[in-house]
């Protein structure tokens, strides 16, 4: 057994650079994603240290019938971890929404704290946190980094509190270096662990006393955390809201337009929360309620522009193609905005109930268009650009771009040939 765990070891220290740059892939995806979505929290990363991991290793080959390097490798899920700290605990649900979209989980997550036999007495729970096991996804990594899809990365999320609490109990523990613990440390560790409950239960009053102060001041927002705490706070009190599956998104960039725009603070927000019912897709809210501001106003396409811009939407190196893909995405979007304004014009001329909602949604689910299928099916894959280009930062070459706005040019062509008039008012 012996030699099998130092051949396990041996491999591990020449893979240990693939381990780590797993490791930080998974925790760039998440960390970005959080921070935008407005959660507040801490994200590490790294590569098992090769000390703990032989002593690990050695350890579990006491009670498991290791055959080969293979089934250490197999056996221990943490060769790669990625550790998110949570400031608010209550938080834990949306990142349990966020992993399950980004990456491709293994099994089911687990959840502590879980049974023990060896509970010393505790009264109290012990380790609280979820834990999951993923792959990074092929389609989100660059042709370099495909190899790193074949990693398993173990993300563990609970509060700072319990992280912290969780190293003091695991070196003491699990790695004495003078012996077992007494009754009395034993006891000293399960005080500690009260008072780290108790700790969690004042972040989450701490929480909730955030959102009040937020949604009753009438003021503006201070940043975009405490718009993610409201929007959280508002949009769960309705069930026909997609917020759990599709998450809030790109809460930075909202934030953003909104302060450009004057119109940050909870009672300018709320009419462009109240339309956000029922046929809507399953998108994440912010990008739900950018579009409302955007189908409001089409000129405010270009205020968007600039707040994407100065988030660092297009890279700071600038080469002569990006600078034509650049003009070549402000020329689309220019015209997907006149036909957003030639279909809202139809629509309330002929008295659709319009609203903050993207017109071309309605059009496009509640109205017959002069369109064959191939021009239907079309159109909405220049809707999917759009909302590519628009909330996601996505890059098409120059070329591509310019044969989508000839496509969208035709349809619009069409649609002002086509459209149906209104009927005329009865004559007074």
């Amino acid at each position: 057994m012996d030699d099998v765990v130092e051949a396990f070891i041996r491999r591990y220290v020449k893979e240990y650079d693939f381990y780590d740059q797993a490791a930080r892939l998974v925790r760039q995806l998440l960390e970005t994603e959080l921070r935008t979505s407005g959660i507040r929290c801490m994200v590490t990363s790294r590569a098992k240290d090769v000390t703990r991991l032989e002593d690990k290793a050695r350890q579990r080959a006491l009670q498991r019938n290791y055959a080969c390097a293979d089934d250490v490798f197999e056996d221990i899920a943490d060769l790669a971890g990625v550790r998110v700290a949570l400031y608010f605990p209550g938080e834990r649900d949306q990142v349990d929404s966020i992993v399950h979209r980004l990456f491709q989980l293994i099994d089911s997550p687990k959840e502590f704290p879980q049974n023990r036999d060896d509970d010393n007495g505790r009264r109290f729970s012990g380790y609280s946190a979820r834990h999951y096991r993923v792959r990074l996804k092929k389609n989100g990594l660059s042709d370099s980094d495909q190899r790193y899809s074949a990693a398993k990365v173990e993300i563990q999320v609970a509060s700072v509190l319990m992280h912290a609490w969780s190293e003091v109990e695991h070196d003491l523990v699990y790695k004495p270096l003078a012996g077992a613990l007494s009754e009395d440390e034993y006891a000293i560790l399960d005080q500690l662990n009260g008072m780290v409950i108790a700790g969690e239960i004042a972040l989450e009053t701490l929480q909730r006393a955030g959102k009040r102060r937020v949604a009753d001041s009438g003021g503006e927002f201070r940043n975009h955390y405490e718009l993610a705490a409201y929007l959280l706070a508002k949009i769960k009190t309705d069930e026909e809201k997609p917020v759990d599956e599709s998450g809030l998104g790109r809460v930075d960039l909202l934030f953003a337009l909104m302060k450009e725009l004057g119109l940050n603070g909870p009672a300018k927000l709320a009419p462009y929360l109240e339309v956000l019912h029922g046929d809507l897709e399953a998108r994440p809210l912010a990008e739900q309620v950018i579009d409302a501001v955007l189908a409001e106003n089409t000129e405010n396409y270009e205020v968007y522009r600039t707040v994407q811009n100065r988030a660092d939407w297009l890279d700071t190196q600038r080469t002569p193609d990006r600078d034509d893909a650049h003009r070549e995405v402000g020329l689309f979007l220019h015209h997907w905005s006149e036909l957003e304004n030639l279909i809202r014009i139809y629509l309330e001329l002929s008295s659709a109930q319009v609203g903050y909602r993207s017109p071309i949604l309605v059009f496009l689910k509640q109205h017959e268009m002069p369109l064959d299928p191939t021009e239907r099916n079309d159109l909405n894959a220049l809707r999917n650009l759009r909302n590519n280009l628009v909330h996601h930062g996505y890059r098409k070459a120059a070329a591509d771009l310019s044969d989508a706005t000839d496509r969208l040019q035709k349809i619009i062509e069409k649609l002002r040939r086509n459209l149906p008039r209104p009927p005329e008012p009865d004559a007074v």
